[in-house]
């Protein structure tokens, strides 16, 4: 028989999964602000070149697919690096419908300053690179089984 005091566990904040998850985020990111400020771009700008840097050019859907947003955000979010002059933005010749998304030669430059970034912040965690690997690993195992489960809910 179950008793209240567990009951009562369940709906602990440092209980739940997705409360850790939230803040270690933020706090994640808030570890990358001055680097990023460095190159003059957020964190989510530094998100979108990521994809890019590895791609050199995907459209608007594979990009949105990759970093997990809708165009909604996604687009103003490519404007302000256009206005930047980080990336180009221009319709497909073959299909008109789809938006090609691609990096100008200071979006390739920024690469190069943008190397030392990763390298900081594992640094700034302390952990050694069995750790960051293994938790890596597992995050992106949450990450896949997440997805999966907000998969089925939109077909059912």
């Amino acid at each position: 028989m179950e008793n209240n005091s567990d009951k009562d566990a369940a709906l602990k904040l440092d209980n739940q999964l997705c409360f850790a998850i939230y803040a270690c985020s933020r706090e994640i990111t808030k570890l990358y602000q001055p680097h990023l400020e460095k190159l003059g771009v957020t964190y989510s700008q530094y998100l979108v070149l990521i994809v890019l840097w590895e791609r050199e050019e995907c459209t608007v859907k594979e990009l949105g697919e990759a970093l997990y947003l809708d165009s909604g955000t996604l687009t103003p979010l490519l404007k302000r690096l256009q206005n930047a002059g980080l990336i180009d933005r221009k319709r497909s010749t073959q299909d008109e419908r789809k938006v090609l998304i691609s990096l100008t030669t200071e979006g390739r430059a920024l690469r190069d300053k943008a190397l030392p970034v990763p390298g900081c912040i594992k640094e700034k965690t302390s952990m050694t690179q069995d750790q960051f690997g293994s938790l890596l690993l597992q995050f992106n195992d949450l990450l896949d089984r997440v997805h999966q489960a907000n998969v089925q809910i939109e077909k059912s």
